[in-house]
């Protein structure tokens, strides 16, 4: 429905139509200009090095938008809280770093349609059982899955880093298939861009430019911006 919806609104603009429209101009502004994108560090959807170099798999996204819109990307990095408000404030243009759909921010910011679900699986290596009865789970610390794992009748083990060739939490695509299987799925979360409100027509720009990346592609620059899958990294 979504992709529908947005591309009857493409035809629209590309027919010289006035709708929507954006309050500030954003879409013309950036469009031979800047694209300023405020950057959350929330690897590896987005990732900042020691020299302050952006990477990561939105990262990469949002170097291809520009690219299409003939732009050039303006980086800031800095907390979610202080990126928002600058963006609800129009000094900036977008604000990634694994950004969902639950986000706080809905009342000051605009999100866009979601763009990717990612998935919170027990992914067990390939000669293992599918019962999860008194196995040891790898699980990132501060996670919300310890519950759910000993509600299954298997054992917790709180890690800061989830090893490689163990059962462990981890998200659906860095599951490699050649090693691993998913067992039991734990939710579900939406990702989507930060807008500022009011921009109408630079969010259907975005909003078309997102709905168009396949899942795969999407998979793909995680798994790169994480250093490899569940059995490659």
């Amino acid at each position: 429905m979504w992709k529908r919806v947005i591309v009857a609104v493409a035809v629209l603009l590309a027919a010289g139509c006035q709708w929507p429209r954006d309050a500030e101009g954003t879409l013309d502004r950036v469009r031979g200009g800047v694209l300023r994108v405020g950057v959350v560090e929330d690897p590896p959807w987005t990732v900042v090095d020691d020299r302050g170099a952006v990477g990561g798999a939105e990262a990469a996204l949002v170097e291809r938008l520009a690219a299409e819109l003939g732009a050039r990307v303006e980086w800031i990095e800095g907390p979610e809280s202080t990126l928002i408000g600058a963006l609800s404030h129009q000094a900036l243009d977008l604000v990634i770093g694994g950004m969902t759909r639950s986000s706080p921010w809905t009342k000051e910011v605009a999100l866009t349609v979601p763009y990717f679900t990612s998935k919170r699986v027990v992914a067990v290596p390939l000669a293992a059982g599918s019962s999860l009865e008194g196995v040891p789970v790898a699980v990132e610390a501060g996670t919300p899955e310890v519950t759910f794992l000993a509600e299954e009748g298997a054992v917790p083990v709180v890690v800061d880093e989830v090893p490689a060739g163990v059962p462990a939490v981890v998200p659906d695509w860095a599951v490699d298939p050649a090693c691993q299987r998913a067992v039991l799925e734990l939710g579900s979360t939406d990702h989507s861009f930060a807008m500022a409100l009011g921009e109408n027509a630079f969010l259907v720009r975005v909003e078309e430019f997102l709905l168009a990346l396949p899942p795969e592609e999407i998979r793909g620059l995680l798994v790169q911006a994480r250093g490899g899958t569940g059995c490659g990294r």
